[in-house]
Order: C-alpha cells, then sequence, then structure tokens
C-alpha cells in the first residue's frame, strides 16, 4: 500500500500533463452540421456562395489550435454544399464551433447531422390499375414516360426485369440526371427506364468512416434490396410469372409501369444521414424529378429543425410531390414520423391476398397461420413433433421465450417444435436461433403488441406465425399437456380474403402532436405482403446465413405503402400536368374509401375493431376515382408559410422556409386549423369559455364547367356542425369557391371524436374526415 502511495504524486503530475498536452494540441472531436444559410445575405465581396461557406467556418475555428493556423483549406471541412431545395451546407464541426456559427450573420439554423432508420403483384389489382376501364383512363396518359420518380433508398440492382426498357420512348429532354459509376455499377447499367442513379456517402463516412467496399457496394448498386424493392413498387416494369418461391405468383408491376425512375442511394449498412439525404433531395429536384418516394424516417422534431422536413418543403416549391413512410410504430398513438402538411404520409394496409399455414396440435385442433416457407425440409403432416415453450414464471418477456440469440438450450429445443414470441429481435432472425439450437420448427406468436396482425416471412425453417388468440391458445395447449406435439403445413397463396383492406398493427398512428390541427398520416396504401423486385445480393430473409438467391420478395412495412402511393401520383402528374402536389394529394384524400370488401368500415389489425382517422388518415387510396376528383383543396408555397406563421417561429426560423429576410407575417389565418388541408381537424383549446370555433376552406373546381355540389355532414352526439354556404355554385372549371364550417360544443369529451364532410354533385362525392379535438381544460 505504502509503495502504491509514493507513486501518485507522479501519477497525477503524469495526467495532468497528458490531459494539458492534449487540449493544447488536439483537436475538440467534430461531427457533421447541417448549417442553413440565407442565401440572400452573402455579401458582394464574395465570388461565390462555396466561398462565403467557407468564410463563415473559418470565422468560427478557434485561432489558437494548430488547424485554424494552417488549416488553408477550410473547405475541406464542408462535405455538401446545397443549392436547390435548400441553400446551405453540411460541415465537420466541434460542438463549440457549431454553437457560436449559430450567431454568425447568414447562418439561420445548426443542426447536427440525423440517422434516418428504412421503414422496413397483388397491389394493382387490388387497386384497380389492371382494370379494363383503368385501362382506357390511364392509357390516354403516354406523356406518363415522362414523369419521373425520384427513390431515395439503398441503391438499385439494374438487371432485374421491373426495370426493362423496351418500348420506352427516349429519355426525356429536360433530364439533367446522371449515371454515376462505381463498384459494380457502370453507365451501361442505366437505361431508358433506369435514367439516373446517384450516390451519397460523405455524411456517412464523416460520422462512421470509410465505407468497406469489399463489404458493401459503393456506388448506386443495391445489395440491401429494400431500395430495388420500392423503385419497383412505383413504377416497375411488368414481369410475368413473378414470385416468391412460388408465393404470389403472377404478374408484378410497378404503380406506374411506364414512369421513369432514378436511384438515390442514401442508405448504407450503418443507417441513412440527413446531410446524404439532404443532398439527394437538394441533387434531384436539380435533376428534375417530378415526384420523390422516401421510404424512411427518424424522430419528430419542429419543423425548422427537422432535416427533411425542410428539403420536401424547398422541393414543393419546385413543384415535386414527395411521399414518405409514416414509419412502423404503431399500434402505439403519436408514433408518426413525416408529418409536415407539404409531406404526404403513408400509412400501411393489407390485400385480399395471404399465404396460410396450418398448426396442428396433437389434441387434434388446428390453428391458422401464415409463412413464406419453401424449403427441402418440410415437416410430415402424418406426423407429431414435440411441442416446447420456454418461458420464465413472471409476467416480463423472458428472453427464451422471445427465441433471442444464445438464450435457447440445445437440450431443450433440439428435434422439436419451438414457440418464440414476437418482440425484440427480427421474426425470422428467431428460426434462425431455433436453427442452430437443433429445432425442427417453429411457431412465431403474436403478443398483444401485434394483436391478430400476421406479417408473412421467408423463414429458414418450417414456421407459422399466428396471431395473439392462437398464440395463447397454443401456449395453454403445451403449459395443460404432459407431451405437448403438432405439426406445420403450408398452403401457398390464397385470393379474396374478408375483410380487406385492414389498417396494418405496425402502421405508426397519429395524432400529430406536433400540430393537432393537421390530421396525419394522409391516407393508407398497400404495405403488408407486397411482392416486388430484389437484389441478387440479398437473401430474401436479409440474414447473413440465409444463402439462397431471388429475383422478388415479399416485403412488409409503411416502407411498402409509401412508393404505392408515389406511383399513383406520378400516374396523376401524367394525367393532369398542371397540377400541384397539393392537389395531387388532395385528390387522393377526398376520393379515398373507408370501408372494405364486405362493406364494414375499415379494421384495425391490432384490435379489431374499426379503424378511425388517426389510424388511417383520409382512408385507403382510390386511384381511379383519384383521376377525376371533382374538387380538390390546392395550396402552394404561400398558404404554407401563412401555415407555420401559427407555429410561433420566429423571424429567423421561419426564413429557413422563407429563404429570405424581408418576409413578414400577414397573419392569414386565425388558427393552423385554416390551412386548406383536404382532413378537417378541429381543436377547441382549454377554456371553457371558447364553445364554438369557426374553420375556412377553399375548392377549385377540376370536374366539369357547370357544377352544383350540396354538402352534408356527420352528425355529431357532443357537438353541432354547420357549413355555410350549404351549395356551392361553378359556373367554369378551375374556379374556386370557399365555405365555412363552425363547430359549437354540446359537452366537452375527453377523447377525440370523428366523422366526415362530404360535397357531393351527384357523381363526385369530395370526402373531407373530421376530427374533433377538446384540449384538457386549464
Amino acid at each position: 500500500m505504502a509503495g502504491n502511495t509514493a507513486k501518485c504524486p507522479l501519477l497525477l503530475l503524469t495526467c495532468f500533463l497528458t490531459v494539458c498536452f492534449a487540449n493544447s494540441a488536439t483537436p475538440l472531436p467534430k461531427k457533421t452540421y447541417i448549417v442553413h444559410m440565407a442565401k440572400s445575405d452573402m455579401p458582394v465581396s464574395y465570388v461565390d456562395h462555396l466561398e462565403w461557406y467557407s468564410s463563415t467556418i473559418k470565422s468560427v475555428m478557434n485561432e489558437e489550435t494548430e488547424e485554424a493556423n494552417h488549416y488553408d483549406d477550410t473547405a475541406e471541412r464542408i462535405i455538401y454544399s446545397y443549392d436547390n431545395a435548400f441553400h446551405g451546407f453540411a460541415a465537420k464541426l466541434s460542438e463549440d464551433e457549431a454553437e457560436r456559427l449559430e450567431s454568425t450573420h447568414g447562418v439561420l439554423a445548426v443542426f447536427p447531422e440525423t440517422i434516418y432508420q428504412l421503414h422496413t403483384t397483388r397491389s394493382p389489382e387490388f387497386l384497380g390499375l389492371e382494370s379494363e376501364a383503368s385501362s382506357s383512363i390511364w392509357s390516354a396518359a403516354v406523356s406518363d414516360h415522362d414523369v419521373i420518380v425520384g427513390v431515395l433508398d439503398t441503391g438499385i440492382w439494374p438487371e432485374s426485369p421491373s426495370f426493362d426498357d423496351s418500348g420506352m420512348r427516349p429519355v426525356p429532354v429536360h433530364w439533367k440526371g446522371a449515371c454515376e459509376t462505381g463498384r459494380g455499377f457502370t453507365k451501361a447499367n442505366c437505361n431508358k427506364k433506369i435514367i439516373g442513379a446517384r450516390f451519397f456517402y460523405q455524411g456517412y463516412e464523416a460520422a462512421l468512416g470509410a465505407i468497406n467496399e469489399k463489404a458493401e457496394f459503393k456506388s448506386p448498386r443495391d445489395q440491401d434490396g429494400h431500395g430495388t424493392h420500392t423503385a419497383a413498387t412505383a413504377v416497375g416494369s411488368p414481369v410475368k410469372g413473378a414470385s416468391l418461391l412460388g408465393y404470389a405468383q403472377g404478374t408484378a408491376r410497378g404503380m406506374a409501369p411506364g414512369a421513369r425512375v432514378a436511384a438515390y442511394k442514401v442508405c448504407w449498412a450503418g443507417g441513412c444521414f440527413s446531410s446524404d439525404i439532404f443532398s439527394a433531395v437538394d441533387r434531384a429536384v436539380a435533376d428534375g424529378v417530378n415526384v420523390l418516394s422516401i421510404s424512411l424516417g427518424g424522430g419528430v422534431a419542429s419543423y425548422y429543425r427537422d432535416s427533411l422536413s425542410i428539403a420536401a418543403f424547398g422541393a414543393m416549391q419546385m413543384g415535386v410531390f414527395v411521399s414518405c413512410s409514416a414509419g412502423n410504430g404503431g399500434p402505439d398513438p403519436i408514433s408518426l414520423t413525416n408529418v409536415s402538411p407539404w409531406i404526404t404520409t403513408v400509412g400501411a394496409s393489407t390485400l385480399d391476398r395471404d399465404f396460410p399455414s396450418i398448426v396442428k396440435l396433437g389434441n387434434g385442433r388446428i390453428l391458422t397461420g401464415v409463412s413464406l416457407y419453401k424449403g427441402q425440409h418440410n415437416l410430415s403432416t402424418g406426423k407429431q413433433y414435440p411441442l416446447v415453450y420456454l418461458h420464465g414464471n413472471s409476467s416480463n418477456p423472458d428472453p427464451k421465450s422471445l427465441c433471442l440469440q444464445g438464450m435457447l438450450d440445445p437440450q431443450l429445443v433440439a428435434g422439436k417444435i419451438v414457440i418464440c414470441d414476437r418482440g425484440i429481435s427480427p421474426r425470422v432472425q428467431k428460426g434462425q436461433v431455433v436453427k442452430d439450437a437443433g429445432g425442427l420448427g417453429m411457431i412465431l406468436s403474436n403478443t398483444d403488441a401485434n394483436g391478430e396482425e400476421l406479417v408473412a416471412d421467408c423463414h429458414l425453417i418450417p414456421a407459422v406465425a399466428v396471431g395473439e388468440t392462437n398464440g395463447n391458445a397454443v401456449k395453454h395447449y403445451v403449459q395443460t399437456t404432459s407431451h405437448p406435439t403438432a405439426t406445420l403445413s403450408f398452403a401457398g397463396t390464397k385470393l379474396g380474403i374478408q375483410p380487406s383492406p385492414v389498417i396494418a398493427s405496425f402502421s405508426s398512428r397519429g395524432p400529430n402532436f406536433l400540430t393537432l390541427e393537421v390530421l396525419k398520416p394522409d391516407m393508407v396504401a398497400p404495405g403488408v405482403n407486397i411482392l416486388a423486385a430484389w437484389s441478387r445480393a440479398a437473401s430474401p430473409s436479409s440474414l447473413s446465413t440465409d444463402t439462397r438467391r431471388v429475383g422478388f420478395n415479399i416485403l412488409s412495412g409503411t416502407s411498402m405503402s409509401c412508393p404505392h402511393v408515389s406511383g399513383v401520383a406520378a400516374l396523376l402528374k401524367a394525367s393532369h400536368p398542371g397540377w400541384s402536389p397539393a392537389a395531387i394529394k388532395s385528390a387522393l384524400m377526398t376520393t379515398a374509401y373507408v370501408r372494405d370488401n364486405t362493406n364494414g368500415p375499415l379494421k384495425d389489425a391490432a384490435t379489431g375493431g374499426p379503424s378511425n382517422h388517426f389510424d388511417h388518415g383520409a382512408g385507403h387510396i382510390d386511384p381511379l376515382k383519384a383521376f377525376n376528383p371533382g374538387l380538390v383543396y390546392d395550396l402552394g408555397t404561400h398558404d404554407y408559410i401563412d401555415f407555420l406563421c401559427t407555429q410561433n417561429l420566429t423571424p429567423k426560423q421561419l426564413k429557413a422556409f422563407t429563404k429570405t429576410t424581408n418576409h413578414s407575417c400577414q397573419h392569414s389565418y386565425r388558427t393552423s386549423g385554416d390551412l386548406n388541408y383536404p382532413a378537417i381537424s378541429a381543436v377547441f383549446p382549454g377554456q371553457p369559455t371558447t364553445p364554438v370555433l369557426t374553420l375556412h376552406r377553399t375548392v377549385t373546381n377540376v370536374g366539369p364547367p357547370i357544377s352544383l355540389y350540396h354538402v352534408t355532414v356527420t352528425p355529431f352526439k357532443d357537438a353541432d356542425v354547420t357549413v355555410e354556404p350549404r351549395i356551392l355554385h361553378f359556373t367554369r372549371r378551375d374556379q374556386k369557391l370557399s365555405y365555412k364550417i363552425t363547430f359549437t360544443t354540446k359537452s366537452r369529451q375527453s377523447t377525440p371524436i370523428f366523422g366526415d364532410l362530404i360535397w357531393s354533385d351527384g357523381i363526385h362525392n369530395v370526402r373531407s374526415p373530421i376530427v374533433i379535438t377538446w384540449l384538457p381544460l386549464i
């Protein structure tokens, strides 16, 4: 002990010197920050904006550091410069430098890099896009060949037949994009279908280091499969005989098979970084895309601090329709991402197609589930196999019952079918864990978090996914039987499932807590068990241990529903070139349906009961009706600015959108509920002295010049709703008429109430969902 004590002063001195010299010689750690600049504030002394940006960075660098004295080219700090949808740059800065930069002239905002995550051929028929009526409508839109959908994702697998360009006309002359090259991708990989391919990685590498080019394609080529799947869902060319190992066999085609695609690879093995996404949106707008499909998301931030929101605003200003996935955070409420009103936020629903599988218990009971298993190790239907469920005595999740990596004892599971609870780890990975422990098969049981929703997976061992009710039944059988047994069988593909569509349990839900007056999600579209093209570099299960390779895969997620809407938006843009992004969204929302194929209300897979506007938004998209909506609720840049003026933004924060220093709020809207949105959300403040609320809307006639519309409103028990005027008489096309809706409280409610407002001329039924919310009294 005495010897150790004697060493302490020397040790302390050594530590002190180390810290001191480290602080004086070592630059502070740097992260990537996105810097939003007021373009018009650039002093005339600078040649260009890049020179101004470099000077701005140098002004906040610590002059006492070696770096500041010898860092001749501060432009090396800048990894991206943004010039189209957004003005500013992304740069490597220390936290101290970023803080000083916020108070520098011309800087509107500084926010750190954000990591976004992916929201991971029956659908054309299900949406009515292959009927004779559909063909006659869309065939007139020859110009859909000149509509370009930009897909921000993991890249593209160009050899897929879904991107065959046979019969397509030359690339549009207005296209300014490029086909960038890299490992496994040459200019020859682009064609008249894939007319652009770029990749963005500087933000990723600034955060995580250089990409391992042996393990990952540093090029537009898709190693993951997700980007190929979403691109093909939106615009894939028809491919006959497509299937996943025989499942869902038929013709696979995208929503707008005549449209072009431009792939912008922004996602890598470690995620999707906001500086790369920003650069991709900025580049896509300059390239000339008409639609942006973005199946990824992060957390929700204030509008002026949400990089994707700001980028999408800039794209909207240039006439680009932006479709984003709502997120896979359901069925929890307030789980949405991408909630800005200028973004079309898409939730997920089921098709009328399923992949039924059977669990036959030793007591003779038969339980149904789903699976995409297609392997050589099928279980005999004439034989029963031992069945085991490993669970603890507590009600908390058990690593063994969840079949987490390394948690299964081979002595307990070898040669048996194992029941695994859904959650924590990927569904297909649980099957791999069972296989590694010597198990013969798996029953994947939903818990109360997933309810009766069934998502089919391409398992590595015989496996059946069952809903919560059937899962509880099989567990009860195991726990009350001395020698439980079961067998599994697989029944292929079944069509005509009822009810459908059903809102997916995983689909993120409202309300939109950022602005309650803007109802989100906007709509739902097919997002469960979707067949589309796949990367030959990835297995169908996405597990590294899976050596299978397929040309098509079946996936679920709002990532899959988003490109359905993107593709339909491309069709609408081709048919109505003059429509704004808001008009296209309005057409999709006001023609959406809220009744399933049994004529009952849309159901929620999480509860089994009816879904509401916070689950399905305006409803399920109906492309044929959206082609001819009758009326649209249009919006432009100034309308969104007026909306932002209701969000308590400072003048500096508002400049993130106005891009000018001389804009002042005119306060055209009394509340944010006056935004001319196709959905109507009335929010009563928390004061009992405000029993009446009036909102305003304006509709544009895009139907017959002479039209007469009458209004009907759902009767509400707890509020009176009146509309003035009750009749809208149009005398010409593109005429705008306004109306107001007055809500009068009869009794305050602790939960929101839901209904609809419909304008009808006898042919068109222009429906707006209504939500009435009372904030808690204060």
